[in-house]
């Protein structure tokens, strides 16, 4: 999959991302720092998943935040002495990556003031969308769903069936138990065998009791049908009103979703080893650092790997 040409007609303008945690996984570094803006290799996470909404189509990001929590919308914000430093000392590569981010997409920012759950962090967003809109992409920013476009493939699902359309992984069955799975049946007239019929989901299910082994991968298209629906969800456990009651909601009602089974890549940006994965994915793609990356992980994983130590008289 790639990102969005010329071609790709996207059917939202908002992209949200839900970014009001604490990063509890990653204490203590996120004592100060956000998550969010925890670099792979070089780049914030959520710049990642900015830039692939805006590769998208997306027109605004909106990210959902928490009381106090400003740095990951000022990470978007223009920095012109920086700017102005960079360009003076002739650092136009560091120059070219300080402007990035800024030049996007419109960021802005709703607060979540308290932390009830997905569902109550997509529902901030209703207030701050155009009357015309008729749907928006949530990118959840510990997922780094690679390559990039599944997006453009959910918006042709969209036009073409109408609803809501999700994007899933196809897990190893023993690692069920640590997603959200769908209930899927296939669509008869689907060019795409990726496209499959959602039934309904069901959070974290033992081995037997899984419908398939498709997991949600952390991108969603939600027609705004899902603000009635989430007003009608009552809180689930620890109070909080989860987006999958939500979409279960719609399913019963006869609202359409659909799921794209991504065949790519997915890192879970959410906890430390899936961060270290993802950074050494990332470093080993870039021609800075992959050659030399490669040399030293093929010689720290070989059997005769022995560390040097360095004495001092």
């Amino acid at each position: 999959m790639t990102g969005a040409g010329p071609n790709v007609e996207p059917c939202f303008r908002t992209a949200v991302v839900p970014a009001a945690g604490m990063g509890t996984r990653f204490l203590p570094a996120t004592k100060t720092v956000p998550k969010e803006l925890l670099p792979v290799v070089d780049t914030p996470g959520i710049e990642l998943v900015a830039g692939e909404a805006a590769d998208s189509g997306a027109e605004r990001l909106v990210i959902v935040t928490s009381p106090g929590k400003d740095g990951v919308v000022a990470h978007f914000v223009e920095d012109l002495v920086l700017e102005s430093k960079l360009e003076a000392k002739g650092k136009f590569t560091l120059l070219e990556k300080v402007r990035r981010a800024p030049g996007l997409l419109e960021v802005e920012s709703v607060v979540q003031d308290e932390p009830l759950g997905l569902g109550h962090a997509i529902a901030q967003v209703e207030k701050v969308l155009d009357d015309d809109e008729t749907a928006i992409a949530v990118l959840l920013p510990d997922d780094l769903v690679l390559p990039r476009g599944v997006l453009d493939v959910m918006s042709r699902v969209r036009r073409k069936r109408g609803g809501s359309v999700l994007c899933a992984i196809d897990v190893p069955k023993d690692q069920v138990s640590a997603y959200g799975v769908f209930e899927v049946e296939t669509v008869p007239d689907a060019v795409n065998p990726n496209v499959l019929k959602v039934l309904g989901m069901v959070e974290k299910p033992s081995i037997e009791d899984a419908p398939s082994t498709f997991a949600a991968a952390g991108r969603y298209l939600l027609d705004v049908a899902i603000f009635d629906a989430l007003r009608r969800t009552k809180p689930g456990a620890g109070g909080e009103i989860q987006i999958t009651d939500a979409i279960a909601l719609l399913i019963a009602e006869g609202h359409p979703v659909h799921v794209v089974v991504h065949r790519g890549s997915r890192h879970d940006l959410g906890n430390p080893g899936g961060f270290l994965r993802a950074a050494v994915d990332f470093a080993l793609e870039r021609e800075e650092y992959g050659p030399s990356l490669r040399e030293w992980l093929t010689a720290r994983l070989s059997d005769d790997w022995a560390p040097q130590l360095t004495t001092y008289e």
